[in-house]
């Protein structure tokens, strides 16, 4: 894997358009010819339900649409077009949708909260599964915006960063697992939440973005704040939120909700989370962090344990891990590791000091 590195700074907009030219060629050659990509705009381009969202963005959150209308500028498409790709998540889509199109808008992700012990700090570590059509096709940037503090983020062309794996400058990490769950609404969008949370300087604050009542998807947030040394596993559909605050024991959080106030919420659970969440929670007790540490779980790639993925045609997982984030935690440090599976570790590595 290659992740390309963005840097961006200014204000808004100006961060928005650095971000936009820097992949403005793999938007062109890739995102466009995407399968989900196509179809969100054959179906939803020019739409109320779009324009409710737009709205709402507008009115509750400018600062990151004008983010966005920069990276639209930047990589030379329209802003209702990329607007509608970071909302993808957030609208109904018919059963009768195509298997991999379904898969795609099901993306995994298999996150470890690991709470500090003895001289190993907290650590959040992170498995990125997409579209297979994306390895090799993202970026990391880093980004020093004129407010707020400065973040990285792992991104997918074409969208807003702090959806997938991220940190900012405040010691503030953020790992998102997708959930599928039928609550849907008009509202903020999931991705513009995830981005608000990386301008955010302690654990409250993230967690009173994903307490609004405006929202109009969700995600199960996995959540670092270094200097005050809390880790906080979250599930936020649209119509709920759960906290759940780790501190002694390790958790492994998949794709579906599984917190007890949640999990009647009417969802759907792909085969691969179903395997993946207790296949993680399995190893977790076994003590497998011990023999290995994080990779050891999220490297498995046993046949019917699948962690780390790989498309496979012949069920409904089509997704692949396009990069492993390890995320170190200290009161005074943070340090960031990606790699792209058990060969190929640390293409990409930062300290960020507080």
């Amino acid at each position: 894997m290659t992740i390309r590195n963005i840097q961006a700074s200014g204000d808004a907009y100006t961060v928005g358009r650095m971000i936009g030219e820097a992949m403005a060629d793999t938007v062109q050659q890739v995102a466009v010819h995407n399968e989900e990509f196509m179809v969100t705009e054959q179906r939803w381009s020019g739409s109320d339900y779009l324009d409710q969202l737009i709205a709402a963005s507008r009115q509750t959150v400018p600062q990151y649409v004008r983010e966005l209308e920069g990276m639209a500028d930047g990589m030379g498409i329209a802003f209702e077009r990329a607007f509608l790709w970071n909302c993808r998540g957030d609208l109904r889509w018919p059963d009768d949708i195509s298997p991999s199109l379904a898969a795609g808008l099901s993306d995994g992700c298999t996150t470890l909260i690991i709470p500090a012990n003895g001289d190993q700090p907290a650590t959040i570590a992170h498995n990125e599964d997409g579209s297979a059509d994306n390895h090799d096709h993202c970026f990391w940037v880093t980004a020093k915006p004129d407010n707020g503090p400065g973040f990285e983020s792992f991104l997918y062309p074409g969208m807003m960063a702090g959806h997938a794996m991220a940190a900012n400058d405040a010691g503030i990490v953020q790992t998102i697992n997708n959930i599928r769950v039928h609550d849907l609404k008009p509202g903020i969008p999931r991705h513009l939440i995830c981005r608000a949370i990386l301008d955010c300087t302690t654990m409250d604050e993230a967690l009173t973005w994903l307490q609004r009542e405006d929202r109009a998807g969700g995600f199960h947030h996995n959540l670092g704040s270094a200097k005050e040394g809390r880790l906080v596993s979250v599930e936020a559909p649209a119509s709920g939120f759960s906290a759940k605050e780790i501190s002694s024991r390790p958790s492994a959080h998949a794709n579906h909700l599984i917190f007890d106030e949640l999990k009647d919420i009417p969802q759907e659970i792909s085969k691969s989370s179903s395997v993946r969440q207790p296949r993680a929670d399995e190893l977790l007790k076994q003590g497998a962090l011990d023999d290995g540490g994080a990779t050891r779980i999220l490297f498995e790639a046993l046949p019917e344990h699948e962690i780390l993925r790989e498309p496979d045609d012949s069920g409904d997982d089509y997704g692949k891990t396009l990069g492993t984030g390890i995320f170190e935690m200290n009161e005074d440090s943070l340090t960031i590791s990606i790699h792209d599976g058990p060969k190929n570790r640390d293409v990409y590595t930062n300290q960020i000091a507080f």
